[in-house]
């Protein structure tokens, strides 16, 4: 991860206008305003979100940005360009750092800062980043969040307020295709169908686990098909044929390996 403070030649060289984040690994950009952002000093494009009260600007709106500052990827000359600047591909990142996020639009530029140097803002909100999620049924996410929190949250309302969003509710087979986004921005299932994870977080409802609650759970009373062979002292051919006769209810399925309820096997033995 790499941060960079937005600035303006044109402004006080103390004044921070936002913050480019960018991820190597997965090549993603966030954009951060301050609090106290001004509508009228922040760049274009970023003072919409500024007027609207946001603060977090997602991947693709970021990238957007970025892309208004870099040479396009269709120009016709483009491989010339690169070759000139010692690029063997197209890179946004590379070409951003070139000029080190001037345009033609304004007065902009990037200054990185150092990783130690993480402004106090920043730290807090990454308290609200999602570490992991689990899509429930009837368009719930189980979300658990890195200051520790848990929490279910109904998408419906979430997802309606975004176009790109509507597809996936109803469609259980593309819900469950949820992801977390680059260092727990929020979840996504497409580019531009996501859910922040400022808004996850306060539409959620806190429920009294913890991460380490559910890998506890999953590493006491999940087992496998070898495992539910020894408590049943059957074979695995036998198991197979429990769950063929619906007596037996695998919880996850994937080639030749099944995981089962440890109690679900358990009470079959009693049984």
């Amino acid at each position: 991860m790499r941060v960079f403070a937005i600035k303006d030649e044109s402004l006080s060289p103390s004044l921070i206008l936002g913050f480019l984040i960018y991820y190597e690994n997965a090549k993603a950009f966030y954009i951060e305003l301050p609090e106290n952002a001004d509508p009228w000093h922040t760049p274009l494009l970023l003072d919409s979100f500024v007027k609207r009260g946001e603060k977090s600007v997602g991947s693709y709106w970021s990238r957007i940005w970025v892309e208004q500052r870099i040479i396009p990827q269709d120009r016709q000359n483009i491989g010339q360009v690169l070759k000139e600047n010692g690029l063997d591909e197209y890179d946004e990142f590379s070409l951003l750092m070139l000029s080190q996020g001037r345009c033609a639009q304004d007065q902009c530029y990037l200054e990185e800062l150092p990783a130690d140097a993480l402004p106090e803002m920043l730290k807090q909100r990454w308290n609200y980043k999602v570490e992991d999620v689990v899509p429930l049924n009837n368009a719930r996410l189980l979300t658990f969040f890195r200051d520790g929190k848990v929490k279910i949250v109904d998408t419906h309302e979430l997802l309606e307020k975004a176009p790109a969003c509507a597809a996936y509710i109803g469609n259980e087979a593309r819900f469950n295709q949820v992801e977390v986004q680059p260092d727990g921005y929020g979840v996504r299932w497409s580019e531009q169908a996501v859910i922040s994870d400022r808004n996850l977080y306060s539409a959620g409802v806190d429920i009294p686990l913890s991460l380490r609650d559910i890998c506890r759970f999953v590493q006491v009373r999940v087992i496998n098909a070898t495992e539910a062979c020894q408590l049943l002292d059957c074979s695995r051919q036998n198991i197979d044929d429990l769950v063929r006769r619906n007596k037996l209810h695998p919880i996850h399925t994937e080639s030749k390996h099944k995981l089962f309820l440890r109690n679900e096997v358990v009470q079959r033995k009693k049984g």
